[in-house]
C-alpha cells in the first residue's frame, strides 16, 4: 500500500506550489527506490516535511510485471508539482516509465509543473536516450511485440520531453547533501 507524508498546505507566498484547485498533494515523488530511496529520495522528503510541503512517495517495492497502482495514477492527478528523480536505473524499470507517461499527460492536461532532478546521470543522456538509458530501452525492446514497442515508444517521447525541461543535476555527495540544496527544491 502506498503512503503518504502530509504536511500543511505551503501558504499563498510560495507561488511555485500555489495553487486554487484542491490538490491532495504539493508533490508528487517519481523515483527508482532501488538507487536512491534510502539516500537521495529520503533527504529530499525531509526537506519537504520541515518546509510544510504535503508529499506523496510511494513506499512500497513494486511487484515486477504488475500492473501500476491506481492510488498512484490518483496522486499524480491531485498534485501539484511531479519531481522526477532520473537516476542510474530509473528507465530500467517499467512503473517509473508508466508513472512519467502519467506526469506528462497530466502536464498537458492539467499543468501539472515537472521539475526534474538528474542525479548522478547526465541530462543530455536522458534528453537524447545515450548511455544508460539507451541501454535501458533496448532492454525493453528486446522481444517486444508491436503493442510494446508503441509503449516504448511513448515511454521514449516522455523521457526527452522530462529531459528538456530545467531542473536540478546532482553530481556528487557535496551537491546534493548540503542543506541549502534540498531546501532550494
Amino acid at each position: 500500500m502506498a503512503s503518504s507524508t502530509t504536511q500543511q498546505r505551503l501558504s499563498s507566498s510560495s507561488s511555485i506550489f500555489y495553487s486554487h484547485s484542491q490538490q491532495s498533494y504539493d508533490v508528487f515523488l517519481s523515483f527508482r527506490g532501488e538507487d536512491t530511496r534510502r539516500s537521495f529520495t529520503d533527504h529530499l522528503c525531509s526537506a519537504f516535511i520541515r518546509n510544510n510541503i504535503s508529499t506523496f512517495r510511494d513506499d512500497e517495492e513494486l511487484p515486477k510485471g504488475g500492473e501500476i497502482a491506481p492510488e498512484l495514477l490518483q496522486a499524480i492527478e491531485e498534485s501539484r508539482v511531479a519531481i522526477v528523480v532520473f537516476s542510474k536505473i530509473y528507465a530500467d524499470s517499467k512503473w517509473c516509465l508508466e508513472e512519467l507517461l502519467k506526469i506528462i499527460d497530466c502536464k498537458e492536461e492539467r499543468e501539472l509543473k515537472i521539475i526534474p532532478i538528474f542525479y548522478h546521470v547526465d541530462p543530455l543522456e536522458v534528453w537524447n536516450q545515450k548511455g544508460i538509458f539507451e541501454e535501458a530501452f533496448a532492454h525493453h525492446e528486446e522481444n517486444a511485440d508491436e503493442e510494446k514497442k508503441e509503449k516504448i515508444r511513448r515511454w521514449k517521447t516522455a523521457t526527452k520531453e522530462a529531459g528538456n525541461l530545467a531542473g536540478y543535476h546532482v553530481k556528487d555527495r557535496q551537491n546534493h547533501f548540503s542543506q541549502p540544496f534540498y531546501d532550494s527544491v
